[in-house]
């Protein structure tokens, strides 16, 4: 409850960040301000995830066609460099930016501000039994996994990362991954306006 109450209040305090963002997303291209799409939550229940939205429509139909470019490995897709991308969405994405939405999904109750980062349902669909214990917690704006920089690699540790904050889950734990993904989100986004985004 508490964490949904602190996810209502930043929402009402960044609503001008967020103005913000919506006009640059308008000005910069054509299709709605917000992305919304089927993940896979606690104990794999599917729920709505929402983002800004960073690509040009349509983008979700082009993964087959950039297969051959995936930079993860295991059942996910993930390139750094996405020509999907908007010339905003690519700022956006890079900065983190994109994720403020799901402060949404917090206030629903279907995530928190920490835990594993919710998966497509596909994708959640074909992960190995051996790593299935990650779907025991709500999943996170942030998580473990975020904070040790490996997002665009290894597939195994990143379940592995998953499994080790499940099984060592603790408010203080949560806490330094909250203050390490802050530092994280203001060094991205100082990189972004250094390299004229």
């Amino acid at each position: 409850m508490m964490q949904r109450l602190c996810a209502l209040i930043l929402l009402i305090i960044i609503s001008p960040l967020l103005a913000l963002i919506y006009a640059l997303i308008k000005l910069d291209s054509k299709g709605p301000f917000v992305f919304r799409q089927k993940r896979a939550g606690k104990n794999q229940q599917p729920f709505w995830l929402y983002k800004i939205r960073t690509m040009k429509l349509g983008a979700e139909k082009q993964q087959n066609e950039l297969k051959a470019e995936n930079e993860a490995d295991g059942p996910v897709f993930k390139i750094h460099h996405d020509p999907r991308y908007t010339r905003a969405g690519r700022f956006i994405s890079h900065t983190g930016l994109d994720e403020l939405l799901q402060l949404v999904n917090i206030v629903k109750g279907e995530m928190a501000f920490v835990g594993p980062r919710p998966l497509p349902i596909h994708e959640a669909k074909a992960v190995p039994k051996k790593y299935q214990a990650r779907f025991q917690a709500l999943p996170g704006i942030t998580s473990l996994w975020v904070i040790k920089g490996a997002q665009h690699q290894n597939f195994a540790k990143w379940m592995s990362d998953d499994l080790e904050y499940v099984n060592k889950r603790s408010l203080w734990l949560d806490l330094k991954i909250t203050v390490k993904s802050l530092k994280m989100l203001i060094s991205m986004l100082w990189k972004q306006i250094k390299a004229g985004g």
